[in-house]
């Protein structure tokens, strides 16, 4: 079993409650682990210069798994998404999200479970953008870069993923019939990967058309998806989408994962009107340290810590106030009573 190191970045906002909740039922597992602790987003701004600094980036290199809370990006204008550039620098590849309905989880669809795999380093996240001046007007321009060679990796990879985790089914979302150069080849060497997995069933969807197919569907077949494979702007937005359907994004996990490097992290933001009230929902953070045990060797412990937290969900006695308002509990009482039921 040995000892696991991991980088860990609490980030902003309630980044450090939900961290430091979500560490507390991992050392309850029984496993041994050492915490390399690493500032990043404002507190590491304010205390070493730097929104990303080149240690926190060392640091997961040197332990090869980092977990990570949320970090705050500034709209139009500001620094650059530090997720993007983590994601860039580590060459995290492929972003895997599993949403799953979860009992005692008020939401209007159930039943609903979904795999979504977006593309993490190519398309408009390269941040290639300019500001031009024609006749006085401004004119903003941005490249989405989708190269053949990225695009296979990830394909490859969420296939070989999806197998492994027994799904059927692959949905290929994209706008190739407007996009035809870049999402055209995205579409080409995914379908083209899925002939060599002919245990999985592969269709593609126009983007539009996947989205209402989703809201359509999910309520009355939710099998009708399994798998989506995205490329990364379009990941970015239906991953999110989608989370909606199982209760929101403070209940989703999420994993970057590439060929040296992997950073599980919850995907919603710092929501600093609650920060350091100790009422968040360490749910998403929680999920994704489940993956980070599979992906350690500890497919057990992850089990055990998914279902210890679905039956605190489904009993709904100790969970947060965004679960159930009428009796809820801090941030702390909720990790403690998972901790009950590992």
């Amino acid at each position: 079993m040995g000892t696991h190191v991991v980088t860990v970045m609490k980030g902003d906002g309630i980044g450090p409650e939900v961290v430091d909740a979500t560490l507390l039922i991992l050392e309850a597992t029984g496993l041994s682990f050492v915490w390399d602790y690493q500032d990043i987003g404002l507190s590491a701004l304010a205390g070493k210069g730097a929104l990303l600094p080149k240690e926190a980036i060392d640091s997961v290199k040197r332990n090869r798994v980092g977990l990570k809370g949320p970090t705050g990006t500034p709209i139009g204008g500001g620094h650059r998404s530090i997720n993007v550039t983590l994601r860039t620098k580590l060459d995290l590849y492929a972003n895997v999200r599993p949403l799953r309905s979860m009992l005692g989880v008020p939401t209007l669809f159930s039943n609903v479970d979904l795999l979504i795999f977006r593309e993490n380093t190519e398309d408009l996240y390269i941040g290639k953008e300019r500001l031009l001046l024609r006749r006085g007007k401004r004119v903003a321009e941005a490249v989405s870069r989708i190269t053949e060679a990225g695009s296979l990796r990830f394909a490859r990879y969420a296939y070989a993923y999806a197998r492994a985790h027994d799904r059927k089914k692959m949905t290929i979302g994209h706008k190739a019939n407007i996009l035809k150069k870049t999402h055209g080849l995205f579409l080409e060497v995914s379908r083209a990967v899925g002939s060599e997995f002919p245990d999985i069933v592969t269709e593609d969807l126009i983007a539009d058309n996947l989205g209402m197919q989703l809201v359509r569907e999910l309520g009355r077949n939710p099998s009708r998806f399994d798998c989506l494979l995205l490329p990364n702007f379009l990941g970015d937005i239906f991953s999110d989408f989608c989370a909606g359907f199982t209760g929101g994004l403070g209940l989703a996990p999420g994993a970057n994962i590439g060929e040296e490097y992997a950073i599980f992290e919850a995907v919603h933001g710092t929501a600093p009107d609650i920060a350091g009230k100790g009422i968040a929902n360490p749910t998403a953070l929680i999920l994704s340290a489940a993956m980070m045990l599979d992906h350690l060797g500890e497919r057990q412990a992850g089990m055990k810590v998914r279902r210890a937290v679905e039956t605190v969900l489904r009993e709904g006695v100790s969970v947060t106030g965004d679960v159930n308002p009428k009796n809820s509990v801090s941030t702390l009482a909720y990790a403690r009573a998972v901790i009950t039921k590992l």
